[in-house]
């Protein structure tokens, strides 16, 4: 094993990530949650590792077995997480299983359609500029019920306004083939412009996480999450 395969070995331990058994459904047992010093050790990009293997457990079932008792007493007098995610609402899309995350692993965030407000935006802010978490991930989900209620025009309440953010999206978005709700292709290519329009209006309507970018302290990533096979795809960075 290679220097730097070692310490991500060493490093990806503190997201409790041991090394998974020949026929074994579950890893170790993880000992209390990220630490500051842990955490810290660890780059941008290696806690976006820790994301995707996380995931890669999940739909594979070889999930981490934690002592959640544990982790949360040990997170009680503070907390490190390495990553702040923003994704929908959706019951089938919750980030810390996904991505088989422990108590004060990660920062979430959610909402209908994953849309980036500006309430949402300083919480992230706070997240990475005063929490120190390394990456930032905004993802979508597949069947995502928030872009059909965009895409049929749906107008209720409070709704009505969060669905707007959704419908610039349905601009942006290039598509060959009925452009309805009951076309799962084209909600789901919805979607995935959804998001990538997200990314690009963290970077631009937040000057600090913008920085914090450019100086390479946090990653700023986008996802899709396929609620069939179980697999978040990574967008490709703009």
């Amino acid at each position: 094993m290679s220097g730097r395969r070692r310490f991500l070995a060493t490093t990806l331990s503190a997201w409790a990530i041991a090394p998974v058994t020949s026929g074994s459904a579950q890893t170790g047992v993880p000992s209390g949650s990220l630490t500051k010093e842990q955490r810290d050790r660890m780059t941008p990009g290696e806690v976006l590792d820790a994301l995707r293997q996380g995931n890669e457990r999940f739909r594979t079932g070889k999930m981490v077995s934690r002592d959640y008792r544990d982790q949360q007493r040990s997170s009680a007098a503070g907390q490190f997480p390495s990553a702040v995610v923003l994704g929908c609402i959706d019951s089938r899309a919750p980030a810390e299983i996904i991505f088989d995350a422990g108590i004060g692993d990660t920062f979430n965030a959610r909402i209908a359609g994953n849309v980036v407000n500006d309430d949402l935006l300083g919480s992230l802010e706070f997240a990475c500029a005063v929490a120190g978490a390394k990456v930032l991930l905004l993802f979508g989900h597949t069947a995502c019920g928030a872009i059909k209620g965009a895409i049929d025009d749906v107008e209720m309440g409070n709704l009505t306004g969060l669905l707007a953010r959704v419908k610039p999206a349905m601009t942006a978005t290039t598509f060959d083939g009925a452009k309805t709700s009951k076309n799962a292709a084209y909600v789901d290519a919805v979607a995935r412009t959804n998001v990538l329009l997200g990314v690009d209006n963290i970077r631009r309507r937040s000057p600090i996480l913008a920085d914090l970018e450019k100086k390479k302290s946090i990653q700023i990533v986008g996802g899709m999450y396929d609620l069939v096979t179980g697999i978040v795809e990574f967008l490709p960075q703009g």
